[in-house]
């Protein structure tokens, strides 16, 4: 009978060291707040030399936060953030800048972004026919 009291009294005392946290924690716990205010938006964009994304290996990558604030690897984020918000995340309507001249010399230079903007996945890559093409493009975004 002694050790059936000690050994009822041991397991209720180990019920209520595990489970009364529990329950404590369970009942003073406001009803959850949504993760984040904002859709994920973080790229990841790479420069490789050639023109074929399976043939190459990335010689940079830098990785680009845009919600809630600019942040990344990016070395200017914050006006990398600014234009692909400007063209709602459209890759193809960032446009060169003009007055810039460039050889006509063929030594492509490919760049990759993958990621997510704005909630949606997005893949995009862009040959250019050199790193002076590639660095007339888009003012910030490619700058890397």
């Amino acid at each position: 009978m002694r050790n059936t009291a000690r050994w009822a009294a041991t397991l209720a005392l180990t019920a209520t060291a595990v489970c009364g946290p529990l329950t404590g924690s369970a009942l003073a716990a406001p009803d959850p707040a949504p993760a984040s205010l904002y859709a994920p938006s973080a790229l990841v964009l790479t420069l490789a030399h050639g023109d074929d994304a399976t043939m190459t290996t990335p010689v940079r990558a830098v990785t680009l936060s845009c919600a809630p604030t600019s942040s990344g690897t990016h070395p200017d984020a914050a006006s990398a953030c600014g234009e692909l918000r400007s063209v709602g995340g459209n890759f193809d309507a960032l446009g060169s800048r003009d007055g810039v001249l460039c050889t006509k010399q063929y030594d492509p230079v490919l760049v990759t972004v993958d990621g997510v903007w704005q909630g949606q996945r997005v893949s995009y890559q862009r040959t250019f026919a050199n790193e002076c093409v590639k660095s007339s493009y888009g003012t910030s975004l490619f700058a890397f």
